[in-house]
């Protein structure tokens, strides 16, 4: 009885659940446990000198929340607003609500921990600081989000 739980237990920490999202024509995975909502794009009201990935905030239910650009804070072109476009609310510890906009939610996908190489990470731009693996879904590369990366390099930078 004892070898069965301890099984269960292993079992439960190999698998990991994502939401793949697109940013221009490459699949990334957001960690669901950091995902606290998904929204449609709404009004983002600027802020005065902030940092050109930081978009400004959103009122979300009464409730104050900034939103910055993924596809700014890798380096890439700028975001453009479609209808498939969403904002990710994710919860961070200590830090409160943070929305990410995104071009496209895809799917929720969970992962085996054999599905994610850790090794194929090149940290030579600044795109690839913030992932922390490649998980493999069927024919499908995406790449995983360091969420924790993305709020420390904002936190640096202001």
């Amino acid at each position: 009885m004892a070898d069965k739980n301890v099984i269960d237990t292993t079992l439960e920490r190999e698998t990991k659940q994502y939401i793949v999202v697109n940013i221009g024509n490459e699949q990334y995975g957001i960690d669901i446990g950091f995902v606290d909502n998904i929204v449609r794009m709404q009004k983002i009201t600027r802020v005065p000198k902030a940092q050109s990935y930081f978009k400004g905030i959103i009122n979300l239910r009464g409730e104050i929340v900034p939103v910055m650009s993924i596809r700014k804070k890798m380096g890439l072109e700028d975001d453009v607003i479609t209808d498939a476009s969403r904002i990710i609310i994710l919860k961070i510890e200590e830090k409160g609500l943070l929305g990410i906009m995104v071009d496209e939610v895809c799917e929720v996908v969970t992962l085996n921990v054999d599905e994610i190489d850790k090794s194929a990470i090149n940290t030579n731009s600044a795109k690839d600081n913030f992932i922390n693996g490649i998980g493999k879904n069927g024919e499908s590369l995406i790449s995983l989000f360091e969420i924790n990366s993305i709020i420390e390099e904002k936190e640096s930078n202001s």
